[in-house]
C-alpha cells in the first residue's frame, strides 16, 4: 500500500535497548510506502515550545545501520506536556505545522499517556501509535509479552550480578544491589532468578502498602546469617527499586530535596537504598561483635544503553515496522504489541485506569514462575526454627541466643 504524507517519530522516557531498532523499520518501512519520515530530537521537549529546528529528515541510508546499537539517535527526554493544556495545544499546533499527520511514540507509560493525549486532542488528526519501550517491563501487556529492552537488560543485569557473586566468593563479602523497577519488580526478579543471587526482595510480596525499612534489613540479615551458620561468608541480595515506594514516608523525610521528573516521580537512582541498607546491616552486625564486608551497588543505567541482544534487535524490527503498518491502514490511539508473531493493538483506552494514568503490570507472587524463584533463593524459613540444634547454630552465627533469634525471625505461629 502507497500512503501519502509525513510520519514523526520520537522517543520519550529512560532509554532502553531497542530503541534505534524500532526507529530503523519504522524508517525503512514507512519510506518503502511513501511517507517522508521526520526524527524528532529529545521527545516533546522542544515541540512543547513550538521549536521545529530540533527536527531532521530521516532516509534509508540514515537509519539503515543503527539496529543493532545502543542508545536512541533521535536522543530522549521526559518532558510532560499532559501537564499544561497549553504546552499539548503547542505540540499539536507544532506537529501540524511540520506536516505530521502520523506520529509514532516510542515509550513508556508516561510517554503512552502524552501520546494519547495527543491523538485525542486531534480527533485522530494526527493518527498515533505507541511502541512499548521500558527495561522494567511494566506496561500492560499479556504476561508473555515483554516490553522491548527487557530482555536485554536482564541478560546484561545478570551478567554483572554473576560477576559480582564471583568477587563476593573470592573475597568473602556480600554484595546489596538495588535494580532498577520504578513500579514493578520484573527487572530486579529476572536478574535474581538469572544470576542465581542469594535472594531478590520486590515490593509485589508485601501486599501491605507500606513497609518499614527494618523488615527489608531483617530478610538481608536473615539470609546473611543462615549462610554464615552453613559456612558461607558471602553472598549477593538483589533489591528491587520499587521497595522505595513501599517506605513509610516518615522514613523518608530526609529525601524531600530528592529531584523529581516532570510526571511527579521520585527520581529512584537519586535515593541510595542500597547504601542504607548496607549501613544498617553492618551496624547491626557489628553490635554484635560480628564484622561482615558489605559493598553496595546500584544497577540500572548500564543496562539503558547497552546494544541489544538478537531478541531485541528482531522484536523492535517486528515492532517498528507494525507501528507503520497500522497507521497506514488507518489506525490510531493504541500501543502496538505483536502476539504470536501476529499485530495486536492495544487501544490506550484499555490501558488507562479510572484515574487517567496508564496501567502497570506487576510482578504476581502467586504466579508459578515467581514461585520457582523464590524457592531458589535463600532465607530464614519457618522450617528453620523447628530444630533446637539448627536454631543454635543460626543463632552463634548470628552473634545472638536461640531466643533472642527466634523472637527477631521466627513467624508468631511457628511452634517454639
Amino acid at each position: 500500500m502507497t500512503a501519502k504524507g509525513t510520519l514523526g517519530i520520537l522517543v520519550g522516557g529512560g532509554p532502553a535497548p531497542g530503541i534505534n531498532s524500532v526507529i530503523s523499520a519504522a524508517a525503512i518501512e514507512a519510506r518503502n510506502r511513501g511517507l517522508r519520515v521526520l526524527g524528532i530530537q529529545e521527545g516533546f521537549r522542544w515541540l512543547m515550545k513550538g521549536d521545529v529546528d530540533h527536527v531532521r529528515e530521516l532516509t534509508i541510508d540514515d537509519v539503515s545501520r543503527i539496529h543493532l546499537t545502543g542508545g536512541s539517535v533521535l536522543g530522549t527526554a521526559r518532558d510532560n506536556p499532559t501537564k499544561d493544556e497549553a504546552k499539548l495545544a503547542t505540540v499539536v499546533d507544532t506537529l501540524t505545522r511540520l506536516g505530521v499527520d502520523h506520529l509514532i511514540t516510542i515509550g513508556g507509560d508516561d510517554t503512552a499517556l502524552s501520546s494519547s493525549h495527543v491523538d485525542r486532542r486531534t480527533g485522530q488528526g494526527i493518527r498515533c501509535a505507541h511502541v512499548p519501550k521500558t527495561i522494567d517491563n511494566d506496561l500492560p501487556l499479556p504476561d508473555h509479552v515483554p516490553t522491548f529492552g527487557f530482555q536485554t537488560a536482564r541478560h546484561v543485569g545478570a551478567e554483572v550480578v554473576r560477576s559480582l557473586a564471583d568477587d563476593a566468593r573470592s573475597t568473602r563479602r556480600w554484595y546489596v544491589v538495588v535494580a532498577m523497577g520504578r513500579h514493578a519488580g520484573h527487572l530486579a526478579l529476572g536478574i535474581g532468578k538469572a544470576a542465581g543471587a542469594t535472594l531478590t526482595l520486590i515490593a509485589e510480596e508485601f501486599p501491605q502498602p507500606v513497609v518499614p525499612f527494618g523488615t527489608i534489613c531483617d530478610i538481608v540479615e536473615g539470609a546473611i546469617i543462615k549462610r554464615r551458620a552453613a559456612g558461607h561468608h558471602h553472598g549477593v541480595a538483589v533489591l528491587a527499586e520499587g521497595l522505595i515506594g513501599k517506605l513509610d514516608p516518615a522514613e523518608l523525610a530526609d529525601l524531600q530535596d530528592v529531584e523529581r521528573d516532570d510526571h511527579g516521580h521520585i527520581r529512584m537512582a537519586e535515593v541510595d537504598l542500597a547504601r542504607k541498607v548496607k549501613v544498617e546491616l553492618q551496624g547491626r552486625l557489628l553490635r554484635r561483635g560480628i564484622k561482615v564486608t558489605i559493598t553496595h551497588k546500584n544497577l540500572g543505567y548500564e543496562l539503558r544503553c547497552a546494544d541489544p541482544i538478537a531478541f531485541d534487535a528482531a522484536y523492535c524490527r517486528d515492532l517498528g515496522y507494525h507501528a507503520v503498518r497500522f497507521l497506514v491502514g488507518g489506525g490510531s490511539g493504541a500501543m502496538v504489541t505483536v502476539q504470536d508473531g501476529h499485530l495486536v493493538p492495544i487501544p490506550f483506552a484499555q490501558m488507562r485506569t479510572a484515574e487517567g494514568r496508564t496501567r502497570v503490570r506487576l510482578v504476581d507472587p502467586a504466579s508459578e514462575s515467581y514461585q520457582v524463584a523464590r524457592e531458589y533463593m535463600l532465607r530464614l524459613e519457618p522450617d528453620d526454627f523447628r530444630d533446637p540444634a539448627w536454631v543454635e547454630q543460626l543463632a552463634e552465627a548470628g552473634g545472638t541466643t536461640a531466643d533472642e533469634l527466634r523472637a527477631r525471625f521466627a513467624p508468631p505461629t511457628t511452634p517454639t
